[in-house]
């Protein structure tokens, strides 16, 4: 395992350049900083699926891809004169010693052991850092609101699992998850009303599904469960068991597109016995 990160960072910020200088890649010199936006998270999210399948193997290879379109994005904005990859280190490194005054002093020294100004916990970290951030945010004109910025590229879920974060912690919220669990009910009865309307409303419909999913966000929340996190397992053993189904079905002899509803019904409910027969449960 190497030890000193400069050497091949350095690298790495090298090749980079060259293959958007004259001699390098067609496609690396095409790209835009719009055009990297799409890889930015394609590779955030392989990450995440890596750490989730705790497979550290991936997770190396994820780690370098990650860096790599950070790198990328300096050297776009460094070929504007807007910033370069140096730049963007020493922001970071800054701002994670000013975030921390719990860890480091004004002068970027480590306070000691015994320092009243250390954070006690977890909690106490997170609320210095808020506060900092809200100064810094003031300091140069931005709105400090509760909900201010909030990141809009975020995935919509998340993001309402983020602003139903920031108005709780405002005291806007409910006592108790199953107060959210009766909110959940009247949404999905408005969302009843829209889809048993013989003129189906696709405006209203759109707005109560959105509502819905929202207070369910918010539910996560209570429950101290992170709603991306939830739903991809979920997706996880929707694939997973309705490809278990399918290749039953096939090596039987017989098409998923013949079957009837209440058909596919019996073999899923056959595929999710198996699978609990199998090993741990989907």
């Amino acid at each position: 395992m190497s030890t000193a990160p400069g050497p091949a960072f350095a690298r790495l910020v090298q090749i980079m350049a060259t293959l958007r200088g004259p001699d390098g890649c067609p496609w690396d010199r095409e790209q835009t900083l719009e055009s990297l936006t799409h890889f930015v998270l394609e590779e955030a999210y392989e990450v995440v699926d890596a750490v989730e399948r705790g497979d550290l193997d991936a997770l190396r290879e994820e780690v370098g891809d990650h860096i790599f379109e950070g790198v990328f994005l300096a050297q776009v904005a460094s070929e504007t004169g807007a910033f370069n990859v140096a730049d963007a280190l020493q922001a970071i490194g800054d701002k994670l010693v000013r975030r921390h005054p719990h860890v480091f002093q004004s002068d970027g020294r480590v306070h000691d052991a015994e320092s009243r100004k250390r954070a006690p916990s977890a909690d106490a970290a997170l609320a210095r850092w808020d506060e900092q951030k809200a100064t810094e945010r003031a300091a140069v004109g931005k709105t400090s609101g509760a909900l201010a910025g909030l990141p809009k590229g975020l995935p919509a879920l998340l993001q309402a699992y983020k602003l139903s974060k920031r108005a709780g912690a405002a005291g806007f919220d409910w006592v108790l998850a199953s107060d959210v669990v009766l909110k959940i009910e009247e949404e999905v009865r408005e969302l009843r009303e829209v889809v048993g309307d013989e003129t189906l409303d696709p405006t209203r419909a759109e707005e109560e599904m959105g509502d819905l999913l929202f207070t369910i966000a918010n539910l996560s929340r209570k429950l101290a469960i992170e709603p991306e996190a939830a739903l991809r397992k979920a997706n996880e053993k929707f694939a997973s068991r309705f490809t278990a189904m399918e290749a039953w079905i096939r090596t039987s002899g017989r098409r998923l597109e013949d079957l009837t509803l209440e058909q596919l019904e019996e073999e899923w409910q056959a595929a999710k016995a198996r699978q609990r027969e199998a090993g741990p449960r989907l």
